[in-house]
Parts: structure tokens; sequence; C-alpha cells
């Protein structure tokens, strides 16, 4: 139950006006009032019920699931008529198919969603119904038509009524179209009274024969019913009559349905309403860019960045407020118009939201507490009916506050002790602060006094903060610092204000000795606090900077492997095209070997096979001078060699030791037992370990082709501790060797090892077009560690 007082503080808080907000943002009319209805919870479990719905709603708007709530209308009074049988209009029943309607899609939303949450159960609850739905929907079409489908029998009048008004035009088009159409005012067909009649002119009305129905306002025109035309407008007015009923009968069958689902009506309207609300606060936490708050559970506060929600977002100074742990009790000092009372009115009205369910607009990881009740005496409200004086307005509100006050509650006081002798207002205020700290109570005050600065500064418990103001300026900065107390700068602002000096210097020595002493103090700490936030600022630079020199070294080493990586992939590429282009090559000279073999004789053959051989060395000699160009185009830079430093020669692809550097630069190099010497840039140095291992497998390829020029004719390949891939290059160009050589059979020695490699070659081995068959070795010939290949 929310006292008097608290209802009061409320509305000083001004937690109305953000209730206008929410309603905006909500869709249905009983939703809005439910929204300017609402009162902050005191229970903690009620409070974090409402955050948890406020923040599911959020997480699904996220989604872009939130619901619609469109055409959502009350229909508690229409459902209780229906139920002591009464029978409701179209615009009634239409209503409730909008509340059919609406649950329904709603129950579709909760649907996509993977998770169960807090919303769950309630849209569970729903009990959508699409047959009375789609019922009321066919039959009903606006407020004032009903579907000539909604009953055969229905339907059936209608198709006799469309006949009998064309009869009875007919018998009226028949006579605009005679020779009495002379006596009518216009050759129309109008109604009257359901009937259909012609305009006679009243000097007329004698030559058409039959009944007035009306007379025009100037008395000149009688409308007339020709007798012609009284059968068929009977008959009209019979079919009316029965469509009137059978319409009747439609309405009240459906309410009789409705009626039949009053109790899951009524909760789906209920729920609907309830789910409105709830995603009325999610919008309203997009609109404020909120964050949810955790509740504390010990009534400490900390709001960081918060601002208050009924300010300009862009224009409003954030503030870090912190109550409850390390002291209970905050006193609040600074100039007038320094941001005083917007503090308090901030902290008071966060809490009162984040109770009502809403999100703050506060930096993420804020505590807001939960009270029972928060006490606000902000403002002036003197009476002259009353005879109160602002300070008597104040201590009436402080007495109240006080019988009310225990360990729940947050009271808010405003200039506390103002309106009187500033001794005794100083006295009254640190006693009445004492008194609230001692029922329990969290304490946020507003002072001018020296004495309550003092009182805080000395007293445990209790903690100065202050309104910053910029002097050079005259103008506040709005920020609030913790820890310090304030100054009212009443003697700056005057001097720069252009109050004289002498005059300045004359209240300066009517001012106690220690208060003058105090504002020193006071100013000092705030130079340093200057100094200090500074220097926090310059070191927070500096780390920033730091931070962001590191990441550009990272990526640009990240760059520079990606780079390397690229080109030797791009070497390793060319090299497998040159090798697979000279394959192509040595396979041309073999059918033209064939050929050859058909039409000369054994020794020409030889000799042109000689040939053709050496054709195919020039290739492939060819083929690795364009490779090694090629990579030594695309290798990046490297430093100069130094003594000590392992380079690789970049015509051979050997590694060597550099021993000695020239004065002109020349390298003397140890490459195994021979010493040679090289140009700086006919070396690069190997220094990066990657690199290396990179720079091993196009020697292993360097190595497969020398192999191929110098043993053309060999018959035995060891392929021991090479790579599976490695290993398939070598076996190809081992085997055009071969068949080159005219072998017959062949051995690849692999070792015996895990069998892994053997696999891989007899694997190799069946796609060859060179291999006739293939098998271990024997007793011998090395057994499993060989294998023996027999050539086409």
């Amino acid at each position: 139950m929310i006292s008097e007082r608290f209802e009061k503080s409320i509305r000083t808080l001004e937690l109305p006006r953000v209730l206008e907000l929410l309603a905006k943002e909500a869709v249905s009319r009983q939703a809005k009032e439910n929204a300017l209805a609402l009162r902050p919870a005191i229970q903690r479990e009620e409070v974090e019920r409402l955050q948890n719905e406020t923040a599911a709603a959020v997480a699904m708007s996220d989604l872009g699931n939130a619901p619609g709530f469109g055409d959502l209308r009350p229909v508690e009074e229409s459902l209780r008529r229906a139920a002591i049988g009464g029978s409701l209009n179209p615009k009634e029943l239409l209503d409730i198919a909008r509340v059919l309607r609406c649950a329904r899609e709603t129950q579709s939303c909760q649907s996509e969603q993977e998770e169960a949450d807090c919303l769950t159960p309630l849209f569970r609850s729903l009990k959508a119904n699409k047959y009375l739905e789609d019922r009321i929907f066919g039959a009903i079409l606006s407020e004032d038509e009903i579907a000539d489908n909604a009953s055969p029998e229905l339907a059936d009048i209608r198709r006799k009524i469309r006949l009998s008004s064309g009869k009875a035009r007919e018998v009226l088009q028949h006579l605009i179209s005679s020779a009495s159409a002379k006596y009518l005012q216009e050759p129309i067909i109008t109604i009257r009274s359901n009937r259909f009649v012609v305009p006679v002119k009243a000097e007329c009305k004698g030559s058409v024969p039959g009944l007035v129905h009306d007379i025009s306002a100037s008395g000149s025109t009688l409308f007339v019913e020709p007798m012609g035309a009284v059968k068929a407008n009977n008959e009209l007015r019979e079919l009316y009559a029965r469509e009137e009923k059978e319409i009747a009968r439609i309405l009240a069958e459906l309410t009789s349905e409705a009626a039949d689902h009053r109790d899951d009506l009524l909760n789906d309207y209920t729920l609907l309403v309830a789910l409105d609300l709830i995603f009325a606060r999610a919008k309203l936490s997009y609109r404020m860019h909120a964050m949810r708050p955790r509740l504390s559970e010990d009534h400490s506060l900390n709001f960081l960045h918060a601002r208050h929600p009924l300010l300009d977002a862009k224009t409003a100074v954030p503030i870090d407020v912190d109550l409850g742990r390390r002291f209970d009790t905050l006193v609040i000092t600074g100039p007038n118009t320094g941001g005083k009372t917007v503090t308090l009115k901030t902290v008071g009205l966060l809490v009162l939201m984040a109770q009502c369910g809403l999100q703050l607009p506060v930096a993420d990881g804020s505590v807001c507490p939960v009270f029972d009740r928060v006490l606000a005496d902000i403002g002036d409200e003197q009476s002259i009916e009353q005879s109160l004086s602002t300070f008597s307005s104040h201590i009436t509100n402080i007495v109240g506050f006080l019988e009310e006050t225990d360990e729940n509650t947050l009271i808010l006081f405003d200039e506390l002790g103002a309106g009187t002798d500033p001794v005794e207002g100083a006295a009254l205020a640190v006693a009445v602060i004492e008194e609230a700290r001692s029922l329990g109570a969290r304490v946020a005050a507003t002072t001018h006094y020296a004495e309550l600065k003092t009182y805080a500064m000395t007293q445990p418990g209790v903690e100065n903060a202050s309104c910053e103001f910029d002097v050079e300026t005259l103008k506040p900065t709005f920020r609030l610092l913790i820890g310090i107390p304030g100054k009212s700068n009443a003697f700056a602002i005057s001097r720069r204000l252009g109050l004289p000096e002498h005059i300045i210097d004359n209240a300066a020595r009517r001012i106690d000795r220690r208060n003058v002493q105090f504002e020193d103090v006071l100013t000092k700490l705030e130079q340093q606090r200057r100094e200090m936030e500074q220097a926090k600022a310059e070191a927070e630079r500096l780390k920033a900077e730091m931070s962001a020199d590191a990441d550009k070294a990272a990526q640009l080493r990240r760059e520079m492997e990606q780079q390397r990586e690229k080109l030797t992939e791009s070497a390793r590429k060319e090299a497998e095209d040159i090798l697979q282009q000279a394959r192509i090559v040595s396979n041309q000279v073999f059918r033209q070997l064939d050929d050859m073999k058909k039409s000369q004789n054994k020794a020409q053959n030889a000799e042109d096979a000689n040939r053709r051989r050496s054709e195919l060395r020039r290739s492939l000699n060819k083929a690795e001078e364009k490779l090694k160009r090629r990579q030594k185009e695309t290798l990046p830079p490297t430093r100069e060699a130094q003594p000590g430093d392992t380079v690789e020669l970049l015509n051979v692809g050997t590694k060597a030791q550099v021993i000695s550097v020239g004065k002109d630069g020349t390298l003397k190099l140890q490459a195994g037992i021979l010493t040679i010497t090289a140009k700086q840039e006919e070396v690069r140095v190997l220094d990066v370990p990657k690199t290396a291992v990179k720079v091993s497998h196009q020697q292993m390829v360097g190595r497969v082709q020398h192999q191929m020029r110098t043993s053309a004719a060999s018959s035995t390949l060891d392929i021991r501790g090479m790579m599976t891939d490695e290993c398939q290059n070598a076996i190809d160009a081992f085997l055009d060797d071969a068949v080159m050589g005219r072998l017959k059979t062949v051995t690849i020695i692999h070792g015996k090892g895990t069998g892994a490699l053997r696999q891989a070659v007899w694997q190799h081995l069946k796609g060859s077009r060179y291999v006739k068959s293939y098998r271990p070795g024997r007793f011998g010939e090395g057994e499993m560690g060989v294998t023996v290949v027999e050539l086409k």
C-alpha cells in the first residue's frame, strides 16, 4: 500500500511524466490506462520478475519477433451482456474477432523463439480460437454490412431481393420511358421508406396514379409509387423484413458462440493487454537507450553514466552516483544551478522506474536497490492559505518522513535546513540526518552549509559530493564528484561579474577565520583533483596510443606473413605448372619415338632417341631456369648478409654459411666442403624458420629435377624421407626416365616404417599409364621395404 507521502514524492520526482512516455508506446487503450496507473513494486521478487519480462521483450524485439497488438479493443462489457442472453451488434462481434486474431498472431511470434523465457507461459496461456475468428470475420464484413454467405437463408433472401428490385425498377423504367415522363420532375428512380418511387410534379399528381410516400420541402415534388410497382415493392418489403430477421438470428448465433468461450476470451484479452504493456516497456528502453540494472541485495546503489530520462540525451551530462556501499549518506554541495537538485531527482526517479519494471538510461554494470518507499522533499511548497513559509513547509515534510522511515527507505532532502538562521539551520540539518540514519534509511541531501561539509568529512558513513563549477566561464559542468566537498564560489563569481575588488575584500574580512581556512583547503583539493584528472587523462591517452601502435604492428606482421605465404604458394604453383609442361613435352617426345620406331631401323631409332632425350633435358633446364627467375622475382627482399648468417644461393637453391664479407660486399661462403664467393644480390638471408621449411620443399623439387637430368636411365629410386605429395612427383619423373631409357623393370625404395609411404606408392602406381604390374620385393631384394615395378 503506497502512503500519501510516497505518492506525493512520486509526483515530485516526475514519475507520471515518464509513465506518459510509456503510455505512448502502448497500442491498446487499456494498456495505455494501465501504464499511467503503474506504481513501483516494493517486493524484490516482483521487481525482478518485471525486469525479466522487460529484458525478454527487448530480446524478442531485437530478433524482430515483437507482436503488433493492433485493433485490440475492450470486450469485457460485450461478453458480460452476451453471457446474460443479450445479442451483440456487428461492431462488438468484430472487436471479439480482433481479440482472437491478435491472440493467434501473438502466439505465432512466440513460436518463432528457439528458447523459452519468462514470457513463454503468457504466450502459451493464450487460447486462440481460429474457428470462431473465421466465423465472425466470414459473416460480418464491416460494422454496417453482413456477408451474403453468412447463412444459406440470407443468401437466398438477398438473391430474391435483387430479383424483386429488378422487377420494380423495370416497371418504373417503363414509366420514365413512356409519354408519362412529361409529368416527372426528373427522369430518375429513387427510394422512400424502402420503396421505389419516381418524382412527380405537384401539379401533375393526378396524371400518375399511385401512392404518395413523401413531398419535397418546397412542395413542388411528390414522390409517388406507381400502382404497377406496388406489388414488387410489397415483395421487397417482405424480403427486407425477412433479411433483418435472418441477420438478427445470425448475430444471436455468433453471440451465443462467443458467450460459450467467454472465459477464454477474457483471459486472452487480459494477457494481450499485459503483453502490450510489457512490450511498451521494451520500446521505451530503445527510445531512452536504456539498460537493465542489476538489483542489489543490501540497498546499495551504484549508477554509472546515469542520465535524467526527461532531459535531452544529446545535451544531458551523465553522472556516476554511489550510495549504500561505503557510506549510507551523501551530502551534495555546490553553487546554485550547478545540478544538485537534478542529481537528487535523477537518483529518486531511476529507483522508481526500476521498481516499475523499466530499464534505466545508465551504463552496463549499474546497480539499483529496491525500497519500500522513496520520500523526496524537493522544491518550495510555501502556502499562504495554510500560513506555511518555505522553512515550515520543509519541516512539515520532514516530520512526516521520519514517521514512516525505516531501513527500507530512501530519503532525498533538497536544501536541508534552508529558510532560517544559518547556524540553527545547519545544526537542525545535521540532527535530521542523524535521526534518519539511526532509523536505517539511505539519505542524499543538498546544502550550502559549511557545517554539513565538515560533518560529512568527519562522520563515518557520511560522504561529501559536489557539482563541479567552472569559475572561468561561470557555468556549471553538471559533473558529480564523489568524495569532494563543493564551494559556493560566491566571491569568484562576483569578481568575474565585475563587483569592485574592495567590496569583495571587505566581505572576505568579515568571514570567520576558520571558514576562510576551510575554503582554502577546498580550493587546494579542487586544484589537486584537476591535476590528477589531467594526469589520468594523459595516461589513458598514452595507453590508448600504445595499444593502437601494438595493434598496427600485429596487423603489419600478419599482412607480411600473408604476403610471404602468397608468394611462396605462387612459386610452388608455378613450379608445378613448369613440371607439368615438361611432362607434357616428354609425352609428345615418346609419341614421336613410337612413330619413328615403326618407320626406321633400330640404329636410327637409338640415334633419334638420344637426340630427343637431349632436347627433353634442354626443356627441363629451361623450365628450371624460368622457375629460379620467378622465385628470385617473387621472394621478398631481405637484409644484407653478415658473417655467421645462413643464406640461400638463389641460382642453385643451396644453403651456405657466410664466412666473411669483403670491402666490395663480396661474400665468402662455406657450402659443405666447398668454399665459394658470391655477391649480395645473389643470396637471400634465411632468418625465419618458417621460410626455411618452405624453401626446403622447393629444394626437394630441384633435387628431383636434377635426378631426372643426371640419372635418366637409373633402375632404382630412393624416396625414403619424402612426404606423400613429394614422392608422387619424384615417381612420375623416375618412370619418365625409365621409359625413355627402355628399362623394363625398376625398383622404388620406400622403406618399411608404418607402411603409409608404401601404400601411397602403390596407389599412385595404379594410375600410371607406364606400369604393367608391381609387387613387393622378395627375399634378397629388400622385401616390404621396396616395390618392384614392371613397365609396359
